[in-house]
């Protein structure tokens, strides 16, 4: 059974026909995506030239083995196609990957275009102020770990009381340099307040990082 994306964001810049050269250049791109990706767990690339250019990368998630990145990027890359049918620039987003090519060449660009956010419907039973400060901290020491490492990607934990944990996870795309992972971190780090202050689980996810707490262990 496969899973169903997250979240897509179609842009709604340009068109392009059925059979053109454009849409060559794409189909090859998502195959070239799905072969370079699976190994390291990031691919990234441009196929045609001048205003058929299409640039792509496909991201898996830091803890995910090679066979589920490959199964991930194979279901991103013939899903975005129909979610987003004949648009030259679209985003998916699946809980183990993230695929996105555009007719822009966005590589070492951060995206802060596209986004979104998702949390637990259920609010902290304790102290809320405690626990969002001490999420806040494990997320910001996740970010300077995340864009120190090769693959920019961390995870953590951090007890709150005796009983209980909050669990953190970082990723950037590997396009970005280290100042810009960070950069990009911090960003989506100030923005979890506004959308997930005092829940128990919170993401936000962007087209060149995110970032994800819960209060059980999610990670394989």
């Amino acid at each position: 059974l496969s899973a169903s994306p997250l979240f897509s964001i179609c842009s709604n810049t340009q068109n392009f026909s059925t059979n053109s050269l454009y849409e060559r250049n794409l189909n090859k791109l998502l195959g070239d995506l799905y072969f370079k990706t699976p190994p390291t767990g990031f691919g990234f690339g441009s196929s045609g030239q001048y205003n058929d250019r299409v640039y792509g990368l496909s991201l898996c998630r830091g803890d995910v083995s090679t066979n589920d990145c490959k199964t991930c990027v194979v279901e991103a890359s013939s899903q975005v196609t129909k979610i987003c049918p004949n648009l030259k620039g679209a985003v998916v987003w699946y809980d183990n990957c993230y695929l996105k090519y555009s007719d822009v060449d966005f590589h070492g660009k951060i995206d802060n275009r596209n986004k979104f956010y998702m949390w637990n419907l259920n609010n902290v039973s304790t102290n809320a102020e405690l626990f969002n400060q001490k999420t806040r901290e494990l997320i910001e020491n996740l970010s300077t770990n995340a864009s120190r490492t090769s693959k920019m990607y961390a995870n953590g934990e951090t007890d709150i009381g005796i009983e209980s944990k909050i669990y953190g996870m970082v990723q950037c795309s590997r396009d970005l340099s280290r100042d810009d992972c960070k950069k990009c971190l911090d960003g989506a780090v100030s923005e979890l307040p506004s959308c997930c202050g005092g829940k128990q689980g919170g993401r936000v996810v962007g087209g060149s990082c995110n970032i994800r707490y819960e209060i059980y262990p999610f990670l394989n």
